[in-house]
């Protein structure tokens, strides 16, 4: 069978970044080439966003466009496997690559926010906090921190999403995005553009939520217990492979904790005068769930490289990277933790 199954796509992906991590050069001077919260800093970060989340979107475009027709029309496509066959089928190979360039270009734009967004919260709200409720609070911090980005992040997604599940699951609307959005304008006005940002903002707040605070936990939790040494002893490159691992592990809870939502944004976005509410009554509590399975694969997928990615523009810019945070000496001796 020519599509490999969820186990062996996850290794196979695991394989390439473990090679990239051993064969990319990295900068080996440990000096920082930006002050940490300063303009550069946060441009960079942005920069990282926009390569993380729109390469790796635009690259998973063929399974994204199966998951979408699996969530819409279930009735014709049946399964992942089913899905893509039928699409190779009656469209051919090329069909598998509709909508990539909404997909680049929305994502490119919601990753620049996201991650550009997240470090300018984070770094705010800790600093209202202070050092001590930071660390004691820094779960709910993330929390906060992802959700402030993600709301501005959906709102520079929003039309590029529309017109991609519109060219991905109305067969004959629209080949290229050239037509569909002057053909989407003209029907909707603006509107058909921003409809979707409230089920945006349902289907990605709780993934952008899960995707930080689940991926900067799971971190430390690897750096505690699992690799055997600390992170200021490890190599950028092992550095690297924990990234990607905490970020897969974050994907599959991002994928469960956001799917509902992404399935009334696919019906949305397909139908005209629907609504939120409409569609999800008429999916139901099964209909919601459809495409799961596809979902897990890309958003793990997804969310692993997003986060090596990431990290490595960070390592090749030179940018500070603090390690997993520690409780502050004068909790500790609040605590009673020190002598």
């Amino acid at each position: 069978m020519w599509l490999c199954s969820g186990v062996d796509y996850f290794y196979l992906v695991l394989h390439v970044t473990l090679h990239v991590a051993c064969v990319c050069p990295l900068p080996s001077t440990t000096e920082v080439s930006c002050e940490f919260g300063s303009s550069k800093y946060y441009a960079l970060c942005g920069f990282g966003g926009i390569l993380s989340c729109g390469l790796t979107h635009t690259a998973v475009v063929p399974l994204d466009l199966v998951k979408c027709r699996l969530q819409v029309n279930p009735d014709k496509y049946k399964s992942i496997g089913n899905g893509f066959s039928v699409t190779v089928r009656e469209d051919g190979f090329r069909g598998l690559a509709k909508g990539w360039a909404p997909t680049f270009i929305g994502y490119s734009m919601q990753g620049l926010c996201k991650f550009g967004f997240y470090e300018v919260f984070k770094i705010f709200y800790a600093d209202m906090l202070g050092e001590e409720n930071a660390y004691l609070w820094r779960t709910s911090l993330y929390l906060a921190a992802s959700a402030s980005a993600e709301f501005f992040a959906d709102i520079a997604l929003a039309p590029m999403e529309a017109a991609k599940v519109r060219i991905q699951t109305q067969p004959g609307y629209a080949n290229t995005l050239r037509e569909c959005a002057p053909k989407m304008f003209a029907e909707e006005g603006l509107w058909a553009f921003y409809k979707g940002v409230v089920p945006l903002w349902m289907r990605q707040i709780p993934y952008t939520m899960m995707k930080f605070a689940c991926f900067e936990r799971t971190v430390e939790l690897l750096y505690k217990y699992v690799v055997p040494k600390p992170r200021s002893e490890c190599s950028k490159p092992e550095q690297l492979v924990v990234t990607f691992v905490a970020g897969y592990i974050a994907g599959v809870f991002c994928a469960i904790v956001s799917h509902p939502a992404d399935s009334v944004v696919s019906v949305l976005n397909k139908e005209k005068g629907s609504t939120a509410v409409q569609v999800l009554k008429r999916l139901g509590p099964k209909g919601v769930w459809k495409g799961l399975v596809a979902r897990i694969i890309m958003i793990g997928t997804l969310t692993a490289l997003q986060w090596f990615i990431y990290d490595s523009v960070k390592v090749y810019f030179r940018l500070p990277r603090p390690p997993p945070p520690e409780m502050p000496e004068s909790l500790k001796k609040k605590l009673g933790l020190t002598e």
